[in-house]
């Protein structure tokens, strides 16, 4: 099996590393290619996933290049994690929406759609030349903004599917709080990717006995203290938010904090700086304990489970993915990508059936799928009008002026990836 990650040189691919080595038996990799365009992080990367690889007796092969179509041809998945612009562009996407007193933030809002905007085309062509040299592999994306770029990927008939690393963090929190294996949590997990709920947590697989009620009354103050939401409104909502909510629960109190401290891509960059020191020790040949801190808890065995289970290996049977909702959701469109509990298989994933929702959590939904069906309009052809629309149809946005200011500074900041501009 050949698997390649394009964004290999991301400070991220340890924690993947370290998943492929110690599922090698759920995931039999071969030969692992590492594509990333910047060589010395690459030399850097590359050199400890391979001692990490001889550390944990996994006998693949590690290539590193920064050919990309010599790095996909022949894969049988392709992971993208790849992020354009740096942390630089991050930065950027973090603060100035701050001046109109809009949330700033790398995937939601003004900042999120900058990012879409940059990222899709890219993500684009690299799918195309996937699927010039191996029309059957799977597109894995880890790319944010997920649901956008994935959506991009599957309208274009692409074998691609979304993951985010938001549910398997909750399978994991919840399996502690109820003193069990993950694997025996089930999570009825729904919305869009960076939108989601749990409205059900069972026990034992889809069928199972929902425990959420019980969850919410012994732990309900330690599970709102790490989202950092007030407990009443989640005995009120009676489901658990993900994190990100609380950038349309609280709006305003984060713009509050968001203006009074460094911003996330600073402390990113600080970050990477730091580990890639690290990643050139020759003694080094394990993750660092700081990549922790760097986010993307438990990614590596999110996508070793969704890799298994497409290339018909011992992968879940059931896993939350993003993927197109036909009908899953019905007020949205056919053609919409969801973030659901889904049953996957060598065909691709299949939503499982989601009961009605109500209107709170419906309401919302519809509202931002609709953004991210102008926001890929905007990154698909481009165009200023495309922006704007895009901007007055968030609900974190909304009032013509700030779509206005907010479209010429997107614009102003993002020239140089932008085409069209």
């Amino acid at each position: 099996m050949k698997l390649t990650v394009v964004g290999g040189g991301s400070t991220y691919t340890p924690e993947l590393i370290d998943g492929f080595a110690r599922l090698r038996d759920t995931l039999p990799i071969e030969e692992l290619v590492l594509v990333d365009p910047a060589a010395e992080r690459l030399e850097l990367v590359g050199g400890l996933a391979r001692r990490i690889f001889a550390k944990q007796g996994h006998d693949g092969r590690i290539v590193t290049t920064a050919d990309l179509d010599a790095g996909v041809d022949g894969a049988d998945a392709v992971l993208l994690q790849l992020r354009v612009g740096g942390q630089a562009a991050r930065q950027q996407d973090e603060t100035w929406p701050l001046d109109c007193g809009c949330v700033g933030q790398e995937t939601t809002g003004a900042g999120g759609l900058a990012k879409a905007l940059r990222t899709v085309p890219v993500v684009m062509d690299i799918a195309e030349r996937v699927r010039r040299t191996n029309p059957r592999a799977w597109i894995i994306d880890f790319t944010n903004p997920v649901g956008i770029v994935t959506r991009a990927l599957v309208q274009a008939g692409h074998r691609a599917v979304g993951l985010c690393n938001v549910a398997i963090g909750f399978q994991r929190t919840f399996a502690t709080m109820l003193g069990t294996e993950p694997r025996e949590v089930h999570l009825d997990h729904v919305g869009l990717n960076h939108l989601t709920w749990e409205t059900g947590v069972r026990l034992g697989g889809p069928e199972g006995t929902d425990a959420l009620p019980g969850l919410l009354a012994r732990h309900g103050d330690a599970i709102a203290a790490d989202l950092h939401l007030p407990r009443p409104l989640l005995d009120r909502l009676g489901v658990v938010p993900s994190y990100y909510l609380r950038y349309y629960y609280a709006h305003d109190e984060v713009v509050r904090e968001l203006r009074t401290k460094p911003s996330r891509a600073a402390e990113v960059a600080a970050m990477e700086r730091e580990l890639l020191k690290l990643y050139g020790d020759p003694s080094l040949d394990a993750k660092p304990a700081l990549l922790a801190k760097r986010g993307g808890a438990y990614y590596s065995e999110a996508a070793v489970d969704l890799a298994a289970a497409l290339l018909g290996g011992q992968g879940s049977p059931y896993q939350v993915v993003n993927t197109l909702n036909r009908g899953t959701l019905p007020f949205l469109p056919d053609d919409a990508v969801i973030e659901v509990q889904a049953a996957v298989g060598p065909s691709g994933p299949v939503p499982l059936p989601v009961p009605a929702l109500k209107p709170l959590f419906s309401g919302l939904i519809s509202n931002v799928a609709a953004y991210e069906e102008l926001a890929l309009e905007a990154s698909l052809r481009g165009g200023r009008d495309r922006v704007f629309r895009a901007l007055l149809a968030h609900p974190l946005i909304g009032q013509y002026a700030y779509a206005e200011t907010l479209t010429n500074e997107l614009i102003a900041h993002n020239r140089e990836h932008l085409a069209w501009a």
